[in-house]
């Protein structure tokens, strides 16, 4: 069963979502303050994070850097902040997600299959899933990157915008295809998102971010791998 990691001080809103994912078969831990998430989280690894940012003993952008040192599981933020800087923010510290309150129990449902199924191991049909460029490797199959000799740590949602990149190497994936790939039909039109995470993958694996080598921007049409 997929465990739920619930980080959220309104109790209504608590119980709401503990009914509903249960209906739908999630184990579901909750916490409502920061420090309480992180020792449930600890001690039962999530392998997806509902995370309100207002929380009573710190910001939740705190909360999830602290669990992004160790934690690899999807976070989705549930937050009533709605402005564009405060999602990037959020997306651009580790959040898989951002949900703006208030919202679609059916659509945070969905929006929760979507990350789980990226944690999920990509098939390489008749290839190792490893990739060395001059400047790092990746492995798709065991999750790892290395860039210089030392350990990368990517996100789920940034493991997944490489598989597909890699997937496609030397050919052009377009905006639309990665945002619907990645992120879910509904998210075609998002294009800052993409914006948002290459430039996260770029820091992470470029030599020199400014001028990539192999994360390569088509303007206006999209991205391509190239080794």
């Amino acid at each position: 069963m997929t465990r739920v990691l619930v980080v959220e001080d309104e109790p209504q809103l608590v119980r709401a979502l503990e009914i509903n994912l249960r209906a739908r078969k999630y184990e579901v831990d909750s916490a409502p303050d920061g420090e309480t998430a992180l020792k449930l989280a600890s001690a039962n690894p999530p392998d997806a994070v509902l995370l309100d940012l207002g929380l009573p003993d710190m910001d939740g952008i705190e909360v999830m850097r602290r669990l992004r040192s160790w934690c690899r599981a999807p976070i989705l933020v549930v937050s009533a902040r709605n402005t564009s800087d405060e999602k990037v923010e959020a997306l651009d510290s580790g959040a898989d997600d951002y949900i703006t309150k208030p919202f679609s129990m059916d659509e945070l449902l969905a929006r929760l299959r979507v990350a789980t199924r990226r944690i999920e191991p990509v098939a390489e049909s008749g290839e190792t899933g490893i990739v060395t460029t001059k400047g790092f490797t990746i492995d798709l199959s065991a999750k790892k990157a290395k860039r210089a000799g030392k350990d990368i740590r990517l996100t789920p949602t940034e493991w997944h915008l490489v598989e597909v990149l890699i997937r496609n190497r030397g050919r052009l994936v377009t905006q639309r295809q990665l945002l619907e790939e990645v992120w879910g039909p509904g998210y075609r039109t998002q294009s800052n998102y993409l914006r948002v995470y290459m430039a996260q993958l770029r820091r992470k694996l470029e030599a020199d971010p400014s001028h990539p080598k192999h994360l390569i921007t088509a303007p206006g049409m999209g991205y391509r791998f190239e080794t």
